[in-house]
């Protein structure tokens, strides 16, 4: 529905605007066209020649939106740009939100001494210990 609503509406506006707007702007159109379908031996890029630098030199005296229809971009570069898109969402939507802090320094060295001092002294017992001084810290914190 909302495609439909977009084409009338650039239709209206298109049989608003002058002729010779519309002229102008199918033949930069076209001319982009002709410049990215041009045959090339070794370069993959499309180059200016200087007969299509002087239409754009034209252009811009004639035409009032000749910036909008300089950019020349290739379908690949189009899907190029769209994965790099997706790569950044999802980079973005899989990064890490935080969870559990990690043991500070002070506390993993007094982990190592309290199991190094008291060998029979299982992680529980450690963690019991812990709490009793104010600091919390899982089983499998203590155990890595």
């Amino acid at each position: 529905m909302l495609e439909l609503l977009w084409v009338l509406l650039t239709t209206i506006l298109a049989w608003a605007r002058p002729r010779h707007d519309l002229v102008l702007e199918n033949l930069l159109l076209r001319h982009q066209l002709a410049v990215l379908t041009r045959p090339t031996r070794s370069r993959p890029r499309a180059r200016l020649r200087t007969w299509d630098k002087l239409l754009w030199v034209l252009a811009r005296r004639f035409c009032v939106g000749w910036r909008k229809h300089l950019t020349s971009v290739t379908p690949d570069t189009v899907i190029r740009w769209h994965r790099q898109g997706w790569r950044l969402l999802w980079r973005w939507t899989s990064r890490s939100r935080g969870g559990r802090p990690h043991l500070s320094p002070e506390v993993r060295e007094l982990i190592v001494t309290m199991s190094r001092e008291n060998r029979l002294w299982g992680t529980e017992r450690i963690r019991g210990e812990l709490l009793k001084l104010g600091i919390v810290v899982s089983n499998r914190s203590i155990r890595r």
